[in-house]
């Protein structure tokens, strides 16, 4: 029975389950901008909780990443790098994979790291591997910082080595693109993980593999005949093959890789945004 007079009840907010794994409400990713900023520091804090050094690890692992591949890789496998700087090609390299690594790392341990926050309280459950990207992001732009120092010191003491032109200005091009299919990728696996608790096992290990058929760690021009052709169905080849040359100068760029690397990243990413959608749904059943 209604009394007279009574108001109908109005809200601010109603949550109500998607009806479709295709239904996406981007508008709440703003709504709830505080807590990703929150999330982002709170990242932040986390990272370096209890340590001395403190932010210099930024500068500290990739520095120490670089050497003992120069050693490794340069002096004992003797592998060919062409005409750039070793300190340049090593730590660009680290600096962008150690970018894509950890966010897809991250992406792909969202619902079970977060299960006991999920199941108290609502928020839209993608800030959590955004605010890892941006996180991530943050760092790169840090050691990104660091890399120009290192250009700059060789541009002057030996001219003709580094060769920047005005493809610097798709840097940030690149850089979003590696946050995509790093996303796209750890969206997939963590909706799969919720129901398969092995893929958290293989993660790291994935991760490690594809590294290795990643030209991180040498050129592709380091390859020849059909395994530097079969390597360019690694959608990451392309783009650091055209991170290099955006950079140093020096890289294997074609065109039509990099619109495969582009048209891959936004299939993932269109998959993993479904996967995700849908898993949120329910996960909490499961995990």
């Amino acid at each position: 029975m209604q009394i007279k007079g009574d108001q109908p009840e109005s809200w601010d907010i109603v949550i109500k389950s998607k009806a479709s794994p295709f239904e996406f409400d981007f508008s709440q990713l703003w709504h709830y901008r505080d807590l990703l900023v929150l999330m982002v520091k709170r990242n932040y804090a986390a990272s370096f909780h209890q340590t001395i050094l403190g932010p210099i690890w930024f500068f500290v692992q990739p520095l120490l990443s670089t050497l003992v591949y120069i050693f490794i890789f340069g002096k004992v496998a003797k592998i060919d790098i062409g005409t750039t700087e070793p300190v340049l090609f090593y730590f660009g390299s680290i600096t962008l994979w150690t970018f894509f690594s950890s966010g897809l790392t991250v992406a792909s341990t969202t619902f079970i790291s977060n299960s006991n926050l999920f199941g108290k309280v609502y928020f839209p459950r993608l800030i959590v591997p955004l605010a890892a990207q941006v996180s991530n992001l943050l760092k790169l732009g840090v050691q990104m910082m660091l890399l120009m120092v290192f250009m700059i010191y060789f541009g002057v003491t030996k001219p003709g080595s580094i060769n920047i032109s005005f493809s610097i200005l798709f840097l940030p091009f690149i850089l979003v693109l590696v946050s995509f299919l790093s996303l796209g990728l750890g969206m997939i696996i963590s909706g799969l993980t919720t129901k398969y608790r092995d893929l958290s096992y293989l993660v790291s290990f994935g991760v490690q593999l594809l590294m290795y058929s990643t030209p991180v760690i040498y050129p592709i021009s380091f390859l020849s005949g059909n395994l530097s052709a079969t390597l360019f169905y690694n959608p990451l080849t392309a783009i650091f093959e055209s991170y290099r040359l955006i950079l140093f100068g020096h890289g294997d760029f074609t065109m039509s890789g990099l619109i495969y690397s582009v048209v891959f990243t936004l299939i993932i990413f269109m998959i993993g945004l479904i996967v995700f959608n849908r898993t949120e749904k329910k996960f909490i059943d499961t995990v």
